[in-house]
């Protein structure tokens, strides 16, 4: 007796005439990028029409070419799977079109999350302004792929990710959305696709930080105190013996030092010059040198300096300017002395303890709680690289 399947008509088809019907499905697909959304969509319909069937729709993406190739996995009424293909007659024998090994067109595989060439390049162009590797913002993005998957979207969601897409990339305005993406050769479902994926990203992001932002605060309160402090970087020395001293000579700087630069703001302690970030109220830091930063942080002139605990050094950066060694948020002190040496002076001058409701205390503290927790998740992974 023949093999038997319910149908949605509520009688039941021989097998044999399923799996003729998942054939002419297969044949009918449309076998470019471009039409991927659209085959899925046909497939999910067909398997709506054969509900016993458990039918997957499997789709494999040729490396280096637009053409994509359709498997259709059934369950077998008796027990186990049977899978279906149907590759067109385009003169080349079948054990040659798949001879290529199931990862060529996959760069990493992260706790199961498979990224593809051209999606990591499409995720690279638009990284700016990160201060980590390619590797960790690649591994990064795969594991905020796999926790945002299913995050939910609220009214707005998409149209904000569709504005941050825009900017990220400089596309302002209609005209410039769809050069970009006929440049890119993105259909308008890949893009809707890719906007979804970032909407639910940001969503989750949203989440994470707004939940681990009190614990994170808790533990790490001096890091958000409120903190008004002024600072120089120059070719030379600046002069200060007491913060009053240091407020008086700090409107002279540009004048007498030319490629000197003066800052005199308020930030979240965590934001500042690291020699500033835990320093007393009213105490001149420095002038440190660079070599003595690096080697220990040694006054000059017998005045005190500061040697921050969680290290940190002044190193020669790009241009002949000093840039610590990690993100303090300042960037590349410049220098205008022969050999590039700067120095750095600075003093607190107001130091605010961090308020556990304060909004603006609190995104801080999300931030940094969500950076941390990326990190460790970033050590835990299991990560496979195919091209490295």
């Amino acid at each position: 007796m023949p093999e038997t399947v319910a149908s949605t008509t509520g009688q039941e088809a021989p097998f044999g005439a399923a799996l003729e019907s998942g054939v002419e499905l297969l044949r009918a697909l449309d076998r470019r990028r471009s039409g991927v959304a659209a085959a899925r969509r046909a497939a999910a319909t067909w398997a709506a029409a054969h509900p016993e069937l458990d039918a997957q729709l499997v789709v494999d993406v040729r490396p280096g070419t637009p053409v994509v190739d359709y498997d259709l996995v059934v369950a077998h009424p008796g027990g186990g799977t049977v899978a279906l293909t149907a590759p067109p007659e385009d003169g080349i024998s079948w054990p040659v079109d798949h001879s290529t090994h199931w990862a060529a067109n996959q760069l990493v595989s992260v706790d199961g999350v498979h990224l593809s060439l051209p999606d990591a390049f499409l995720m690279l162009r638009g990284l700016t302004g990160r201060n980590g590797s390619p590797h960790d913002d690649i591994v990064d993005h795969c594991l905020l792929v796999a926790a945002s998957r299913d995050e939910p979207l609220v009214d707005g969601d998409l149209q904000e990710a569709a504005d941050a897409f825009r900017r990220r990339r400089g596309l302002h305005g209609r005209q410039a959305t769809l050069a970009w993406l006929d440049r890119m050769s993105m259909t308008a479902e890949q893009f809707e696709e890719e906007v979804t994926a970032l909407a639910r990203r940001i969503r989750f992001r949203r989440r994470k930080e707004a939940e681990l932002a009190p614990g994170y605060l808790a533990r790490h309160r001096g890091d958000f105190d409120r903190v008004k402090a002024a600072w120089v970087s120059g070719p030379r020395p600046f002069p200060a013996a007491d913060a009053a001293e240091f407020l008086a000579n700090l409107p002279c700087v540009p004048a007498d030092e030319g490629a000197a630069e003066a800052t005199l703001c308020e930030r979240v302690a965590s934001d500042l010059p690291e020699p500033l970030r835990g320093a007393p109220a009213r105490v001149v830091i420095g002038p440190l040198q660079p070599e003595a930063w690096h080697a220990g942080a040694r006054s000059i002139g017998g005045r005190p300096s500061y040697q921050e605990g969680r290290g940190g050094a002044w190193s020669s950066g790009a241009g002949g300017g000093m840039a610590r060694s990690g993100a303090d948020g300042d960037g590349t002190y410049p220098s205008g002395a022969e050999g590039g040496r700067t120095y750095f002076s600075g003093v607190v001058l107001d130091r605010r303890p961090a308020a556990g409701d304060d909004p603006a205390v609190l995104a801080a503290a999300g931030r940094a709680a969500f950076a941390e927790w990326l990190a460790e998740r970033r050590a835990r992974a299991s990560v496979t690289w195919h091209w490295l």
